[in-house]
């Protein structure tokens, strides 16, 4: 893949920082509407024969070299997180394609009730966006990235077909929901950017191998760098790999310049343009933004509500797992791609908190990843280790719980003052706290999994109360609104205090909901693309 990765740093219209879930989405139709596009990667170009997927030592480099955790991964373009003050550990990919690279791909929407938590249930903000006005970039997104799942969920407003019909369930899938069929809990398929059959360029549909998760070496997953980057660069986009932004760049009246960075053979360098586009995650960009202090802005730029960086938010995880009588390979298959509950999903005051949770219903892994623990404590070594790795292996599920992770002002990124990454600039730092209504969710949904599990026949359950390593999805640290004195962006992702600069990622959540935040992120993406396209012209050069 070209990525036209020579810098000449001449001004260019929009300026995109991060090639990831939404850098690749805001990239591609922007290009494609004739703006003149660049984007800073500080990750590369992967290349899918040398993902974990692809090794026979799969299990130990998922472990190592494709950690998800960029503490553990370690890779010379990652940069640490000091997340001691955090229960939850924040995961990420660092390259074209972000983390997309690594995720499972399970994309379930919003509901519209998320997007009302404080008029529904009295907490929390509204967003100045509903569901419906979303609706048309969700499609868009599905279209370009390849959905399967089906239509008919009750769970769910009507919405438009899907590309593909669902993935298979699977002998193990059935076996969990035939737990949720006996106590009449709802379930339905996962909507899942997985190819069930061939769709999109050279994509072929998953061959069930169970790796997806490590980066697909077949391709059937969708990641952005085989979809939205193709695209944009056919259009003239370009993409500086090995780029690692340090500072946004402002003139004398505060408005964003562009960006000084370092390229990949150590050298600074400034890339100049008309517009920035923020999409480093929800905590690469509040970590940029602070860092991109002046006389203008002495608090980080964008910050003149002093938001930046605030309402962080997780979806803090609970795995529990049950070990089946039967063998039925469960280390084949998608990881969480089976089929998810939404029965616990809406608000139900007799519960003791408020809004709720998703269960994903959950395969697991090889021999190295069961003996290690897999969703549960490591099997001990000596007398009865291989007869209870055979008792496992092939035999466990498992059921994780997503709850809703409201915001509070108290769950920040900001400068680590002391930790650097290797060029010296400030690392993030992380300070989380789990609220009481999150606690209360996961045990209520802990209590359910077990019901669940029991019911589809499974034993020697176990329970991980919050998963450690579970930080995938961070947000809501330069939340959108329509007052500027409480959020950091307007309902297009437009700066309050900086009219041409934009942020496209989960950065922008009002609320976090309790599914899988990336059909969102893309969404919310392609609706400021659109709107710089459709109202900003004076950004053309």
């Amino acid at each position: 893949m070209t990525s036209n990765n020579g810098s000449t740093n001449e001004t260019v219209d929009i300026l995109v920082i991060g090639a990831g879930a939404s850098g690749g989405a805001a990239s591609a139709w922007l290009s494609e509407a004739g703006f003149k596009v660049k984007c800073l990667e500080q990750g590369y170009w992967q290349d899918p024969s040398k993902y974990a997927s692809a090794s026979a030592d799969y299990e130990f480099e998922m472990m190592t070299n494709w950690a998800p955790d960029p503490n553990v991964r370690q890779r010379d373009e990652d940069y640490p997180v000091n997340d001691s003050a955090s229960p939850v550990t924040p995961v990420m990919f660092n390259g074209v394609g972000g983390s997309t690279i690594l995720w499972t791909a399970h994309t379930p929407r919003f509901h519209p009730s998320d997007f009302r938590v404080k008029s529904l249930d009295g907490v929390a903000d509204d967003w100045p966006i509903s569901y419906e006005e979303l609706e048309e970039f969700y499609d868009l997104n599905d279209e370009v990235m390849g959905c399967s799942g089906i239509n008919g969920d009750p769970a769910n407003p009507p919405r438009s077909p899907r590309q593909m019909p669902p993935l298979p369930l699977g002998k193990d899938g059935k076996k969990l929901i035939s737990g949720f069929e006996k106590l009449g809990w709802h379930w339905w398929p996962s909507d899942s950017y997985v190819n069930s059959q061939r769709y999109g360029e050279g994509r072929d549909a998953c061959n069930f191998c169970g790796h997806n998760h490590m980066g697909c070496y077949q391709r059937a997953k969708s990641s952005t760098d085989l979809t939205y980057w193709p695209r944009a660069l056919r259009n003239g986009a370009v993409i500086e790999t090995g780029a690692r932004v340090h500072r946004i760049t402002t003139d004398d009246s505060g408005r964003a310049t562009g960006a000084d960075y370092i390229d990949s053979k150590g050298n600074e360098q400034h890339q100049s343009a008309r517009a920035v586009i923020m999409a480093a995650n929800g905590i690469g960009t509040p970590r940029l933004l602070l860092n991109s202090t002046n006389d203008a802005h002495p608090d980080g730029l964008a910050n003149s509500s002093g938001l930046v960086g605030k309402n962080l938010m997780f979806h803090p995880f609970a795995m529990i797992a049950g070990t089946f009588p039967q063998k039925m390979k469960t280390w084949q298959g998608p990881l969480g791609n089976i089929a998810m509950s939404q029965e616990f999903y809406e608000t139900d005051k007799n519960r003791g908190f408020v809004r709720g949770y998703t269960f994903q219903f959950q395969r697991s892994l090889g021999p190295a990843w069961i003996a290690k623990g897999g969703f549960r404590k490591p099997i001990p070594w000596g007398e009865g280790h291989h007869e209870l790795l055979e008792k496992r292996l092939g035999s466990t599920m498992g059921m994780a719980v997503i709850g809703e992770d409201l915001p509070e002002l108290h769950n920040t990124v900001d400068l680590d003052p002391e930790l650097t990454d290797s060029d010296g600039i400030p690392a993030p730092r992380i300070t989380y706290t789990l609220s009481k209504n999150s606690r209360d969710q996961l045990d209520h949904a802990i209590e359910n999994a077990k019901k669940a599990l029991e019911a589809a026949g499974a034993s020697d359950i176990y329970v991980d109360p919050m998963m450690r390593q579970s930080g995938w999805h961070l947000m809501g640290t330069a939340r959108m609104g329509n007052d500027p004195a409480g959020s950091v962006v307007d309902k297009w992702g437009q700066s309050h205090d900086v009219d041409n600069l934009f942020i496209v990622d989960g950065s922008v959540f009002v609320t976090g909901a309790a599914v899988n935040p990336t059909p969102t992120i893309q969404a919310l993406a392609l609706r400021t693309a659109d709107y710089i396209v459709a109202n900003r012209q004076d950004l053309k050069g």
